[in-house]
């Protein structure tokens, strides 16, 4: 028979193997939490709308199409109808949300103002400036965009996105401010074909009123390389990361610029993504200096990863996996954003079954430290 001190040390034992294992994998230590679920519609895509904070306040956009069962190789949803932009706040860091549909964010179709030109600049310093740049359509667009100046509560647009010359324009919401009224934004382009696509990078001086393209990133390529996600590290340094797919494989691919967002070189693979043409990356800097990256994988198990660089972006540690219980390669599309305690909120489209309804859910997890 063991021992009463016996069994009170193996539990020590495993008491203290397991903050080991949270301390050193902090991705263990995770909440996840549903952020919008509704009976007979499709919760998709947030990389396609943004993510904003301030400290521990989230937005997020996302589309809230109809369901409608289809083959499992298929989204399961009903095209025809369209996909109804909504968004979801959370003032807790993740904790709650609420669903908000203000008018001002809809597109034609349901609600919104018709498209139309900007008329006056925006002002990209403005305390609580928000911009989203959306495609309708089809992945090559037209696209347009919205804004708003008080974190989203109330939005204006939406305004006609130009073509620059380009066979279409998809675009998604990636853009750094440079000033009151200068901008980046990065942005997929149709390739000569007229099939998806090619990422560059657009530069306005005058609030919006016009655009020029900064510069292509990398070559055409023979499949698609789509939807960048773009921090900037320093005044000339910049980083994207794309979603790339060159059947049958499928990665995320990292492109750097040492002048200024002028010309990229690729510094290649830096992530798997899995089968179903694979899934768009989020790249962010955190407050300590370190590069998060989250993105959707989508072969078995099917989960949600995250990878962490200390170098920015020379070298990347291994993958963390935030959760890999989907019952379907239909999944992912994340937006991050770090809160005020350090921790990173990770918000993504997800399934629990192959035909069910897609959801909106979030992973609140601790990237550790430095």
């Amino acid at each position: 028979m063991r021992s009463y001190h016996t069994t009170i040390n193996q539990a020590m034992r495993f008491i203290l193997l397991a903050f080991i294992l949270i301390l050193n994998f902090p991705a263990l230590a995770q909440q996840q939490q549903t952020v919008y679920c509704e009976t007979g519609r499709f919760g998709g895509w947030p990389a396609n709308h943004g993510i904003w904070s301030w400290g521990n306040e989230i937005l997020v956009g996302f589309s809230a199409a109809w369901w409608e069962q289809r083959d499992v190789d298929r989204h399961q949803m009903n095209a025809q109808k369209g996909e109804e932009p909504r968004l979801a706040r959370s003032l807790d860091g993740g904790r709650t949300w609420r669903i908000e549909t203000p008018r001002g964010n809809m597109t034609p179709e349901f609600g919104g103002a018709a498209y139309r030109g900007l008329t006056e600049p925006m002002d990209f310093t403005r305390p609580g400036f928000v911009l989203s740049v959306r495609f309708a359509n089809n992945h090559v667009g037209p696209s347009h965009l919205w804004f708003s100046y008080d974190k989203g509560q109330s939005w204006r647009g939406g305004f006609v996105f130009p073509d620059l010359g380009l066979p279409g324009i998809a675009a998604r919401t990636d853009y750094v401010v440079l000033g009151p009224r200068e901008a980046l934004v990065f942005l997929t382009a149709a390739k000569a074909s007229k099939r998806e696509g090619r990422p560059f990078c657009a530069r306005t001086k005058d609030g919006g009123m016009t655009w020029q393209v900064e510069s292509m990133i990398g070559p055409e390529p023979p499949g698609f390389s789509i939807m960048p996600s773009s921090p900037r590290l320093s005044d000339r340094e910049w980083l994207t990361a794309v979603r790339v797919t060159k059947e049958p494989e499928n990665w995320i691919e990292q492109y750097r610029s040492t002048d200024g967002a002028a010309t990229w070189k690729s510094e290649g693979r830096i992530a798997d993504t899995g089968a179903h043409s694979g899934n768009a990356p989020h790249l962010i800097r955190l407050r300590d200096g370190r590069l998060c990256l989250t993105y959707g994988y989508r072969s078995a198990p099917y989960g949600i990863h995250a990878k962490i660089s200390s170098d920015n972006g020379r070298t990347w540690g291994p993958v963390i996996r935030l959760r890999d219980d989907a019952a379907a390669w239909d999944i992912g599309y994340p937006r991050s954003a770090q809160r005020s305690d350090g921790k990173v909120v990770t918000v993504y489209y997800y399934n629990d079954g192959p035909h069910s309804e897609r959801f909106i859910a979030a992973t609140v997890w601790d990237p550790g430290k430095r």
